[in-house]
């Protein structure tokens, strides 16, 4: 199949690029120090190409995550980086041989892991992101509370997502310096081999984390190709132009194709003017018929939306991937 025969639109992902991004992190991180993220692509194909770089463990975001994951034999180390409150079916993957290792930060999610029959948790620490994890001071109590209840700490984690995104490199390290300066205060009260952190945006200066969370640099977006990573852009979604006129043309991938979060997606050469549900715009114009790629922002939530990825070299298309770990 030639990329020219898809129906658009369609997430192509560029097979050449995608193997030098994946070589580079094993490179920088291999074997263990790399815990990729499930969640920025949400493929368990892809997933085999970084088990096959030697990355045993991985990290998901959700139940859905580790469910896909031990069922395509990736489940040797599977770390859910996200509190739950009820772990049964995560419970049902260790009872079928899995590790599975949970977030914990508040009483109510230790008594989930025991309830549901998952006997492996880490701290989740608040670095500085307004989101989940407990207080570093509290870090250490929380962990006896576990260890009390049978369970095993494996470590602590935490996540300076307030950090990976800062454009200023120099303003990027010193915060994530901040954040995994709190997060080893946790890990001395808290105790475990697990120092569990970090992201695409710093996987390269966190060198307090013993294993980095890095999952976007494999396809890479706009947001993240502000920071000059030696990451090459894998990802685009593929357009068609429907209509055009003097000043503009429109394509068929808008508002339900890409993560917006971020902002537009990115077309070289061209200004893109906003999206719509179905509809991008932007200029200067193009003839009807024309293919155009574009650039998502944010890879993880644009992966999401699709139903499938075509892995590509020149024209061809070489792979239908599909992105079987959406949904909850």
């Amino acid at each position: 199949m030639k990329i020219s025969d898809l129906q658009t639109p369609a997430l192509l992902i560029e097979e050449e690029v995608l193997d030098r991004n994946i070589a580079e992190m094993a490179a920088a991180l291999p074997g263990e120090r790399l815990r990729p993220h499930v969640k920025a692509h949400k493929c368990t194909s892809l997933a085999k190409r970084l088990a096959a770089a030697g990355h045993s463990g991985f990290t998901c975001a959700t139940i859905r995550e580790c469910e896909g994951m031990a069922a395509a034999g990736l489940g040797t180390d599977l770390l859910l980086a996200n509190e739950v409150l009820d772990t049964r079916r995560l419970g049902a993957l260790v009872a079928d041989g899995a590790r599975i290792t949970v977030a914990v930060d508040s009483p109510e999610t230790i008594q989930a892991a025991v309830d549901g029959g998952v006997d492996e948790v880490v701290i989740d620490v608040n670095v500085g992101l307004p989101r989940c994890g407990i207080a570093p001071t509290q870090a250490g109590r929380l962990a006896e509370l576990a260890r009390s209840q049978g369970l095993n700490v494996r470590g602590v984690m935490g996540y300076e997502g307030h950090v990976v995104g800062l454009v200023d490199g120099a303003e990027r390290a010193a915060k994530c310096k901040a954040s995994m300066e709190l997060l080893l205060a946790a890990h001395a009260d808290v105790g475990g081999d697990l120092i569990s952190a970090g992201g695409t945006g710093t996987y390269a200066i966190n060198t307090w984390a013993n294993e980095i969370q890095a999952g976007s640099y494999a396809l890479m977006d706009t947001a993240y190709g502000q920071l000059g990573l030696p990451f090459g852009q894998a990802l685009f979604v593929l357009a068609t132009v429907i209509s055009s006129s003097q000043d503009w043309s429109v394509g068929d991938a808008g508002l339900k194709a890409f993560g917006m979060d971020h902002g537009k997606p990115a077309l070289p050469g061209s200004d893109v003017w906003f999206c719509s549900d179905e509809h991008v715009t932007f200029a200067p114009p193009r003839p009807v018929g024309d293919r155009v790629r574009l650039i998502p922002a944010h890879v993880d939530p644009t992966m999401a939306y699709h139903e499938r990825a075509y892995l590509v070299r020149g024209d061809e298309v070489v792979e239908t991937w599909p992105i079987d770990l959406r949904g909850w």
